[in-house]
């Protein structure tokens, strides 16, 4: 092994390595040599540690922020913004705002390969053992033996992980299981969207009976990867990987191979819906709600309420401002109020939404000519609404409080859906298949249950109508959690939907009574190549041919 080797691969892995809580340290030492990394445990865990630190945290994916505004849930305030070059589909081979994605993710697929060839043909054993006495530490032995068969495990899992968030952005992409000095830096070519499933699929099932079920007697593993996170993010590949973008003949195979890996999640028996749909994604709840089955875990900040709070709030920027075409998505629970349009609405709008009226950050919302929040104020909301999920309420920013911002990257609200969705387009949306534990109804009716028992029952009866419904429920309970752009992209509605304008309302005010009428507030513009992002022109030129630019760039 090459002292130059290592001391690269180290320096890469720290570069990356963001603020992590104490959970899970991804730091490494860069001051290592050769010498000690091979005499070192410590070296071994942090190797084992490495492949973690560039998945993706979803509070700042564009713009340090969410990527709500890359479809029609919200609207960026600021007109500098990246995200303009997808709200205008001018994402090309020279600019391209998620890149950074594609090099993160094969610095993780790296690290990833580098600690399974670190030890490999027993070298990681022979780590365990050297300068140990195996009698009188035959505890602490046995436990390092275990956490190495589940941090291999793992290393495959994370390779699948980032092989999933890949062929979702850029479609079939190279499959590389070796390091660049095992390869002696052999150019890879690109494989298909589909090969690229299979080896996803492959690599957890071939190792999901090796992860841990959970991490409950230590909890300095949290943030790792277990037997329902490489489950989770099996049956998403395989609903996307189903889904028209992916499977336009609609082959039954490939729904039913969806269904049964969202119902693998489910007969785990683990994980149920949370009580409170609000406060689920506020601080750290997250951490014990039996909902999370992954979350990237970061130290607290303010980051996201010093980007998304209200601009008339001390220290706020307004940011993501959500949008009308989502706020009309909520359903009524009962009748509609003329003078007050947010009320008897679907619960889940006054827990994701700031709306005129609200009590948010010690005072109420009032967004009318004249008043705190007047929308004529200089990077004031532009659509009438503020974003609310994720965000604690009334930090003190000037002083600098900080919160938890713990990012629910797989749960298990989403696999119901999942399932419901996959259940439905395989076998219809009413029947129970054998060995399957519930109808596609009955998930999609528990999500909407947790939402609120106000909400109408669903009565959809025919696959073309419970589509429907499950676009709907998602387009809803999964707002704002980077699901919207992706999902309309897999079913083919992004040239429809993301070529529509966005809306927002204007607030009025006579006496005390307020009126909203809609307007427009940005276009929008979507175009067929954008259904996959283009790698870039330097990559490809890199290549030395082996890689295929997507078409129409």
């Amino acid at each position: 092994m090459k002292t130059k080797s290592i001391i690269l691969t180290m320096a890469a892995a720290a570069l990356l390595a963001s603020s992590c809580d104490k959970y899970l340290d991804t730091g490494l030492d860069i001051n290592n040599t050769s010498e000690t990394v091979a005499t070192s445990r410590s070296s071994l865990w942090s190797f084992a540690n490495a492949f973690y630190t560039p998945i993706i945290y979803g509070y700042s994916v564009i713009d340090s922020n969410i990527f709500a505004s890359a479809s029609d849930e919200a609207q960026q305030t600021s007109a500098s913004s990246n995200v303009i070059y997808f709200n205008k589909g001018i994402v090309n081979a020279s600019v391209n705002p998620l890149w950074t994605y594609y090099n993160n993710c094969y610095e993780g697929i790296r690290a990833a390969n580098f600690f399974l060839d670190y030890v490999a043909d027993g070298k990681g054993m022979a780590l365990l053992e050297l300068n140990r006495n195996l009698i009188t530490d035959a505890v602490g032995y046995a436990r390092d033996v275990a956490s190495l068969n589940h941090y291999i495990a793992e290393a495959h899992v994370a390779r699948a992980y980032y092989y999933s968030e890949l062929i979702k952005m850029f479609g079939g992409v190279p499959i590389v299981e070796k390091t660049q000095e095992q390869s002696d830096g052999e150019k890879v070519a690109r494989s298909s969207y589909d090969r690229c499933v299979d080896y996803i699929v492959s690599e957890i099932d071939a190792w999901k009976d090796k992860l841990a079920e959970n991490w409950n007697d230590d909890n300095t593993r949290e943030g790792r990867f277990t037997l329902g996170a490489a489950l989770a993010i099996k049956a998403r590949t395989l609903l996307y990987a189903a889904s028209p973008l992916h499977n336009p003949s609609g082959d039954w195979d490939k729904w039913n191979k969806a269904a049964q890996a969202a119902a693998d999640v489910i007969n785990l028996g683990t994980y149920s819906l949370d009580p409170d749909y609000g406060a689920y994604f506020r601080g750290g709840n997250s951490l014990s709600s039996a909902e999370s089955i992954y979350i990237v875990r970061r130290a607290a900040s303010n980051t996201m309420e010093t980007n998304n709070y209200p601009i008339a709030t001390s220290g706020g920027k307004s940011g993501v401002c959500p949008t009308e075409n989502l706020v009309s998505a909520y359903e009524w629970t009962g009748t509609p109020d003329e003078s007050d349009p947010y009320a008897n609405r679907d619960p889940r709008l006054a827990a994701s939404i700031v709306v005129n009226g609200s009590s948010w950050n010690g005072r109420v919302i009032a967004q009318a000519a004249g008043e705190t929040d007047d929308m004529a104020r200089a990077n004031a909301s532009r659509t009438g609404y503020y974003l609310k999920k994720f965000l604690t309420d009334d930090l003190n920013l000037t002083q600098g409080a900080t919160a938890q911002h713990n990012w629910v990257a797989y749960r298990y609200g989403e696999v119901l859906l999942n399932y419901a969705e996959a259940v439905n387009e395989a076998y219809g949306p009413s029947s129970t298949p054998a060995g399957f534990p519930m109808s596609a109804k009955q998930a999609l009716q528990m999500v909407r249950n947790r939402a609120g028992a106000s909400l109408p029952a669903v009565t959809a009866s025919t696959v073309d109508s419970f589509r429907d419904a499950v676009k709907h429920e998602r387009r809803v309970e999964l707002a704002f959690e980077d699901h919207r752009y992706w999902d309309l992209l897999r079913w083919k509605d992004a040239m429809t939907v993301l070529n529509q304008p966005v809306n927002g309302v204007k607030i009025t005010r006579s006496g005390a009574a307020y009126t909203y009428t809609v307007q427009k507030v940005a276009d929008r513009t979507f175009n067929e190549r954008n259904y996959y992002l283009p790698f870039m022109r330097s990559e490809i030129e890199n290549s030395a041919g082996t890689l295929e630019q997507n078409p129409g760039y």
